[in-house]
């Protein structure tokens, strides 16, 4: 049987560990598909992710972050820039093209905040899970329990 590697698929979500974990571990897809710009995701705690994608030549008016129904997007358009008519290039790699990157968040992940330095552009996510979605503990009673307190209040 052949086996395929998700990484790739997996790379654009957020805070689906555990699906993640579990899609990744029953196949495997060859990863030859590179997207632009390159970029990594990092767990940096419990519930702080951090998205890093490189962003050279690109200013923070040339950039845009929006997030709509748990999706993130980044864009990027480079503006027009006039350069001199006399430049001649023998090799041409640092990308200038426009870009969209698209990444799914996870139930409860939020984007708190974004920087631009170094070419890098950091996005920070944090998971927020209500107090009315969190595990609680529910407590016991067995009857013991419960006549020790009817006989209390009828004390």
């Amino acid at each position: 049987m052949r086996s395929y590697d998700l990484t790739p698929l997996l790379r654009s979500t957020v805070g689906f560990d555990r699906m993640a974990r579990l899609l990744d571990g029953m196949t495997r897809l060859d990863e030859q598909a590179v997207g632009y710009p390159p970029y990594n995701i990092e767990k940096l705690g419990e519930d702080d992710y951090r998205i890093t994608m490189a962003v050279a030549g690109f200013g923070e008016d040339e950039l845009e972050i929006t997030v709509s129904d748990g999706n993130l997007v980044v864009r990027g358009e480079t503006k027009e820039k006039a350069e001199p008519q006399e430049v001649t290039y023998l090799h041409r790699g640092i990308a200038s093209r426009t870009f969209e990157r698209r990444f799914d968040l996870a139930e409860f992940i939020k984007v708190t905040g974004a920087k631009l330095e170094n070419g890098l552009l950091h996005i920070a996510l944090a998971r927020e899970v209500p107090e009315a979605k969190k595990p609680r503990t529910v407590q016991i009673e067995s009857a013991a329990t419960k006549t020790k307190a009817i006989e209390q209040k009828a004390a």
